[in-house]
């Protein structure tokens, strides 16, 4: 949940820089469980109450939430050291959303590229702590 947040409240806007794949999967993972679980609550309210216009909340819910959307696939494709227009691609039939699935799930370079430093540098401290008991650490 904290990566969503992260994205909500530090990085609403932000198309500069680079993202880890942690980031963007957990921001795509809570985005779709939030839509998916109003979707459903909201539409048995509505079904419940007679009136369809409940469900106009998710699709508030939707507009709110692509600008960060899409400053965090323009990172996310920074982070492979792609430009942002690369998005773009996603026009394409079927190989389009194919090829951005497969750098989304693609390895960020490691080190600084033009589009900034590494994202998992920042965490280097976690990724040291991995497996060591509390008394070690």
């Amino acid at each position: 949940m904290n990566w969503y947040l992260k994205v909500l409240r530090d990085n609403y806007a932000n198309f500069n820089g680079r993202a880890r794949r942690k980031e963007f999967w957990m921001f795509s993972l809570f985005n779709l469980i939030i839509i998916y679980g109003s979707l459903m609550v909201l539409g048995l309210l509505a079904y419940a109450l007679d009136s369809p216009f409940i469900i106009f909340l998710v699709y508030i819910y939707i507009l709110a939430t692509i600008v960060p959307s899409l400053a965090l696939n323009v990172r996310r494709l920074h982070d492979v050291n792609k430009s942002g227009w690369f998005l773009l691609i996603a026009l394409v039939p079927f190989i389009g959303s194919i090829w951005l699935f497969v750098l989304s799930v693609t390895e960020g370079d490691h080190g600084p590229n033009e589009y900034g430093p590494d994202p998992k540098l920042d965490n280097a401290e976690e990724i040291n702590d991995i497996g060591k008991t509390q008394i070690e650490a």
